[in-house]
């Protein structure tokens, strides 16, 4: 399961793309902070190859990957320093694997904007800084610590508060934990602290239903994004709450006569897949075609390990098919007889599309 976090300024469409993207019925409201305890809601990741490994393997169920969004609280300057509800907002960032930080592009006369005119790159920079400044705020009060710590004489707390003073002074720079050229024992220090800004963050541009009219808006978001080494994606919130409450036969005409993609969740999901470098692998076992999702570069034995503890530790063999050869024979037994059935050991890498079947001892 991924969790992302959607986040950005007050009254910039925030809860109207989670209820675009989870079909769900969060309160809209043109006041800032609508949003006091973050919305919630577990939807499942599109992923056309699931259906087809249950049908080959003729399973009864086929349970997908979920991902969970969270609506935040909007976020204001000063947020680091506590404005605004800005201690409950970094909090709930921190629950998060990916931040989906939403930024207007729309016009509205009925909807205030917190600053008081539409500027993209502004907006984004409000809510990074504010995220910087809550890291650095961490950063700060650990290397506090880690120097009285070195005064003893401790080596390691010597070492660490060396760490930390570059640390701190990169985030002082306004940049992001994940841009810092780390150690292994820095990214580890990285991680214990749970920096917000280490998380990765995709900008939304949250366009009108003229999206033509927000193209400037747009294009500045996606030149920010890009010196952030970061991803842009482009929606209109609006359209999609609103294809969000039509019968599914209606939805992809609606969506062609409005010249949108109706495939909003695909592409928010495939973004923080790209974002976590994540891969998918298929199991079919007993009733159920399973999907699967783990970090690129994770071994066999350890994503059996994701299945059940007992599959790792008592871990034998595993046999994998890609999809595209199943997908193209049609059946596992077909895979085998044609060359394709692979029997792999423990330290195999996990492809993406990978079906694996593991055999283990217990």
């Amino acid at each position: 399961m991924i969790r992302v976090g959607i986040v950005g300024l007050p009254n910039v469409g925030k809860s109207t793309i989670f209820n675009a993207l989870c079909k769900a019925q969060a309160k809209v409201s043109n006041y800032a902070f609508c949003t006091v305890e973050p919305n919630r809601s577990v939807v499942p990741v599109p992923d056309a190859r699931l259906a087809r490994v249950a049908e080959i393997f003729g399973q009864e169920r086929a349970v997908p990957v979920t991902a969970t969004f969270v609506d935040i609280a909007g976020l204001v300057r000063g947020a680091s320093k506590g404005e605004g509800l800005g201690n409950q907002f970094l909090a709930h960032i921190r629950e998060v694997d990916v931040i989906l930080h939403v930024v207007r592009c729309f016009r509205d006369a009925d909807v205030a904007h917190v600053e008081g005119d539409i500027n993209s790159r502004r907006d984004a920079e409000i809510v990074d800084i504010e995220l910087a400044l809550a890291d650095l705020a961490t950063v700060q009060r650990r290397l506090e610590h880690a120097h009285s710590d070195a005064k003893s004489g401790d080596p390691a707390a010597r070492q660490e508060a060396v760490s930390l003073e570059r640390l701190s002074n990169h985030l002082d720079r306004g940049m992001q934990a994940a841009a810092l050229p780390a150690s292994e024992a820095e990214s580890g220090l990285i991680s214990e602290l749970h920096l917000l800004t280490a998380r990765p963050e995709l900008y939304l541009a949250n366009v009108g239903e003229n999206a033509e009219e927000s193209r400037a808006c747009v294009e500045a978001l996606r030149a920010y994004a890009r010196e952030r080494a970061s991803q842009s994606l482009e929606l209109s919130g609006k359209i999609l709450a609103e294809l969000a409450e039509l019968p599914n036969g209606e939805r992809s005409q609606f969506a062609e006569e409005m010249g949108v993609a109706a495939d909003a969740l695909d592409k928010v999901v495939a973004a923080s897949y790209r974002a976590l470098d994540l891969v998918t692998f298929f199991t079919a076992v007993g009733k159920d075609a399973r999907a699967w999702s783990v970090p690129r570069g994770t071994t066999v034995a350890r994503a059996a390990g994701r299945i059940h503890s007992d599959m790792e530790n008592g871990f034998v063999r595993a046999e994998v098919v890609t999809f595209d050869g199943l997908d193209r024979l049609g059946s596992w037994e077909a895979a085998h007889r044609q060359g394709l059935l692979r029997v792999e050991g423990r330290d195999c890498v996990v492809q993406d599309g990978d079906v694996i079947h593991v055999r283990f001892t217990t």
